[in-house]
């Protein structure tokens, strides 16, 4: 038997052997398919129902999709005999070690799927985000792309996006626009306020409503400051910004209104200082009186008190009560001297006003 005949003979007899198997397996790959493909229209249609984003439900889609098939292969496979236990393990080694491989890649992923999926932004919006600020053009489940004012694109990492607070600035239809302005000290305010109300209410862009308002912020070194606000369509901020800044200076001009530069004045003093001076002289220093302190004799102290000690206690009483009645009255003739002094100065005064 030539090794052809004996291939065929095996084929023949796992055939023979595993018919209801292999019916098996064709009824439950047919059911398998048309199943999956129910699943995935009613999949859809929950997401079309929901205003899912597209993006981000094509990636569940393809999540769901490759999953049902490989629960459809094990079924499969189990059907024929094939014992899928050593095929589960390692495909969960497989997955875990790619996992750790590409853990910055799933993380970014697993950021996009949350961008995405709680539109925190979208495209077209204009957001700042850990100091880097633009027009987004692009999110997908890795990067998101922004678009620079001065037209260069800056593409993030998406776990930079979940990790940082991001600041959008178009998440509502209309955006307010600020404005800083200085101007002399000499200005009249009322004028000022003026000029750029009829600026910013002369421009088409600005809403009336929210009206455009002006007020007297601080009052600076060299200028005192006034801040604007008025509000405009989101995609029209900067069109107003250049509007109000372009003719806000025009109409200073217009208007005498001076605009100070940053400058310093100084002048020379000619005027000779002549302070008063309240006293001739330092006076004299007066030792304020500090009380030592005494120990409470108990009647116990004196019972055990010998009789020197008991006259040694009582000869330091004294002279403490003396050295008191000392510095008393030194206080008392300073005090009358310097009365004497003030006296005689106040007498000197009157009679040279005399």
């Amino acid at each position: 038997m030539s090794w052809w005949e004996e291939f065929w003979n095996k084929i023949v007899t796992f055939f023979q052997d595993n018919v209801y198997n292999i019916v098996w397996f064709f009824i439950t790959l047919v059911v398998g398919l048309i199943v999956i493909k129910l699943i995935m229209m009613i999949i859809k249609y929950i997401f079309r129902k929901k205003g899912l984003d597209q993006v981000a439900a094509r990636f569940i889609l393809a999540i769901v999709r490759f999953l049902l098939l490989l629960v459809l292969l094990l079924i499969l496979l189990s059907i024929m005999g094939v014992s899928v236990t050593g095929i589960t393990t390692a495909f969960s080694a497989a997955v875990l070690a790619v996992g750790m491989a590409l853990k910055d890649f799933l993380g970014s992923l697993a950021s996009g799927i949350i961008i995405v999926g709680s539109k925190k932004y979208k495209s077209g919006d204009y957001i700042i985000v850990n100091g880097v600020e633009g027009m987004v053009e692009d999110i997908n489940f890795l990067f998101t792309t922004l678009k620079t004012p001065n037209s260069t694109q800056i593409t993030l990492p998406n776990t930079m996006m979940t990790n940082n607070a991001v600041t959008n600035l178009g998440a509502y239809p209309i955006r307010r626009v600020t404005f800083n302005f200085s101007v002399a000290y000499e200005s009249d305010t009322a004028l000022v306020k003026k000029v750029i109300l009829d600026v910013m209410n002369s421009c088409g862009l600005i809403l009336k409503d929210p009206a455009p308002a002006v007020h007297l912020k601080e009052y600076n070194d060299s200028a005192i400051s006034f801040f604007a606000l008025c509000f405009c369509d989101k995609e029209d901020y900067w069109d107003a910004l250049y509007y109000v800044m372009d003719h806000v200076y025009d109409e200073f001009k217009r208007n005498n209104i001076s605009i100070p530069f940053q400058q310093i004045e100084m002048r020379e003093r000619t005027d000779k200082v002549n302070a008063p001076i309240e006293y001739d002289h330092l006076p004299e220093r007066v030792e304020k009186v500090r009380n030592k302190k005494k120990k409470n004799l108990t009647f116990e102290d004196f019972e055990d008190m010998t009789l020197t000690e008991l006259t040694a206690n009582i000869k330091d009483a004294a002279a403490n009560s003396k050295r008191e009645r000392k510095a008393a009255k030194k206080a008392l003739k300073q005090k009358e001297k310097a009365e004497k002094v003030e006296e005689k100065k106040e007498h000197k005064e009157h009679k040279d006003n005399k």
